[in-house]
């Protein structure tokens, strides 16, 4: 079963380089246990556009589509036998500590 790791901090959030050296250490950790799958950094809210088209008109905003204190800065794809699971894997991730993870399924039915 897949999950998305949805990872969120506020404006206030440095990452230090110890962090990213943990971060790269269990990318490497889930991928070598056949774990993670993808996931990447985002660029920062500033440069986020959101699109919605409403009866065939398209409108753009720039900036995320939720106006909240922490933002998504970057996600994982994991996959993991169940819920548990993927909770123990994002709560190893080292954001986890000085962040806030959400886990999220993937609905697989409805993937191509």
């Amino acid at each position: 079963m897949r999950f998305l790791l949805m990872i969120c901090h506020d404006d206030a959030f440095r990452p230090t380089e110890s962090l990213v050296a943990e971060i790269l250490v269990w990318i490497q950790e889930m991928e070598g246990r056949g774990i993670r799958v993808h996931g990447n950094p985002l660029r920062p809210v500033a440069e986020a556009t959101t699109v919605r088209v409403r009866n065939g008109v398209q409108t753009r905003t720039a900036g995320p589509f939720a106006r909240s204190k922490e933002k998504m800065c970057a996600y994982e794809l994991i996959e993991c036998p169940g819920t548990e699971q993927a909770v123990e894997v994002a709560s190893m991730h080292p954001m986890a500590r000085v962040a806030t993870i959400e886990v999220r399924p993937v609905w697989s039915e409805l993937a191509g």
